[in-house]
C-alpha cells in the first residue's frame, strides 16, 4: 500500500510574512498551490505550534513546516444522467458537442459532472480504457468554458489511432473566436513556444526557455465596428490554452477570457448591450470543425458545429458597438 509522504520546509529571511500555501508551492513543485490549501484545511500541514489550517497563515523565518501528503487515489467515475449533444456514435467512437461549462474529466475542484460521467452513463463499458480509470476513452480536451466539438473513443483501437493522429498532428481542428481589437495582419501565424507561468501556476504562458513548440494559424473573419473580431483559428499544434494564450500574446485577447484577458468596457453600447458582454463569463471560443480519419473504416470524416447562441448574441451586441 503507497505511504503517505512528508516534507519539512525550512523559512529564511527572504519568505517571512509571505502566505504559507505560497511558501510551500515554491519549495515544493510537484503540488500545485490548490493542492497544497486543500492539504492545509484537511489538517495536513503543522508547524511549531500545531496544526495550521489556513492557507493564508503568515510564515515566520527561522521556523519549519511539515505537510504530510496521502497517497494519490484514483477512483473511478460513475456513469451520471448528464445530457449529451451527440454528433456522430458508432462501435469505435463518439463525436459531442460539448457545451461551455462542462469539465472533460473529473480532477481537483470538479470530481463529477463531468463529460466523462455523461459519457459513462451512456456507453456503458464501452469506453476504452487506455485512458486510464479516471479518463476512459478520451483522447483530447477542450477547456471547461470553450465549446464545440470533441471525439472520445468506444474501443482500444480506437484510441489507439486517434491518440497517434493528434500526436502526428493530422487532426483538422479549426476554433471559431470573438477577439478584443482587429490583428494584424488579417492572416497570420503565431509562432511562439509555451509553458507554465513562472509567476503564475495557474496559467500558461509565451516564455523564453523550457517551453513547447506552439503554432497558431488565424485568420480575421470579420470586424466588428473596430472594437472586435471574429476569427478563425487552426491548430498546427496542441498546447494547454494555445488559442487563448497565442491571442492574448498577439495583443488581441478572447472576449470573456477571465485567465488570460482583462474586462473592457463596451463603449457607446447600450445599458442592455453593455450588461450582455460584462455578464459573458465564458471566453468566446468555439471548436467548430473536426476531421479525421476513421480508425474502423480508414476514410476521412469531418464533422462541424455551429455557435452557440450565446456566441452569436455576443457578437450581435459588439458589431453595435462605437
Amino acid at each position: 500500500m503507497p505511504e503517505f509522504e512528508k516534507h519539512k520546509v525550512a523559512v529564511d529571511a527572504s519568505a517571512a510574512g509571505l502566505r504559507l500555501d505560497r511558501v510551500l508551492a515554491s519549495a515544493l513543485p510537484d503540488l500545485s498551490r490548490m493542492r497544497i490549501k486543500a492539504l492545509i484545511q484537511a489538517g495536513l500541514v503543522s508547524g511549531e505550534e500545531g496544526t495550521i489550517s489556513e492557507p493564508s497563515f503568515r510564515v515566520k523565518p527561522g521556523e519549519s513546516y511539515v505537510i504530510v501528503v496521502p497517497p494519490a487515489v484514483d477512483p473511478t467515475p460513475d456513469g451520471q444522467q448528464i445530457p449529451l449533444a451527440i454528433v456522430h456514435e458508432d462501435d469505435d467512437l463518439i463525436v459531442v458537442d460539448k457545451p461551455a461549462g462542462l469539465v472533460v474529466h473529473p480532477a481537483p475542484g470538479n470530481p463529477d459532472r463531468t463529460l466523462v460521467n455523461a459519457l459513462i452513463h451512456h456507453c456503458g463499458d464501452s469506453l476504452s480504457g487506455i485512458g486510464g480509470v479516471r479518463r476512459p476513452g478520451i483522447v483530447h480536451r477542450l477547456d471547461k468554458e470553450t465549446s464545440g466539438l470533441i471525439v472520445a473513443a468506444k474501443s482500444d483501437r480506437a484510441h489507439t489511432a486517434l491518440a497517434q493522429q493528434f500526436a502526428d498532428r493530422s487532426i483538422e481542428r479549426a476554433y471559431r473566436a470573438v477577439v478584443w481589437g482587429v490583428p494584424q495582419p488579417l492572416i497570420g501565424e503565431i509562432e511562439a513556444p509555451i509553458g507554465r507561468n513562472p509567476r503564475n501556476r495557474r496559467k500558461m504562458a509565451v516564455v523564453q526557455h523550457g517551453g513547447k513548440p506552439a503554432l497558431t494559424r488565424y485568420r480575421v473573419q470579420r470586424q466588428l465596428a473596430g472594437t472586435a473580431s471574429v476569427i478563425s483559428c487552426r491548430l498546427a499544434t496542441g498546447r494547454t490554452h494555445q488559442i487563448r494564450v497565442h491571442m492574448t500574446h498577439l495583443g488581441h485577447p478572447i472576449v470573456g477570457d477571465r485567465l488570460y484577458g482583462r474586462a473592457r468596457q463596451a463603449k457607446g453600447a447600450s445599458a442592455t448591450d453593455r450588461a450582455i458582454v460584462q455578464a459573458f463569463e465564458r471566453q468566446a471560443l468555439h471548436a467548430e470543425l473536426l476531421g479525421f480519419v476513421h480508425p474502423a473504416t480508414g476514410q476521412s470524416v469531418r464533422f462541424k458545429s455551429d455557435l452557440p447562441v450565446e456566441m452569436t448574441e455576443l457578437i450581435v451586441v459588439l458589431e453595435c458597438l462605437k
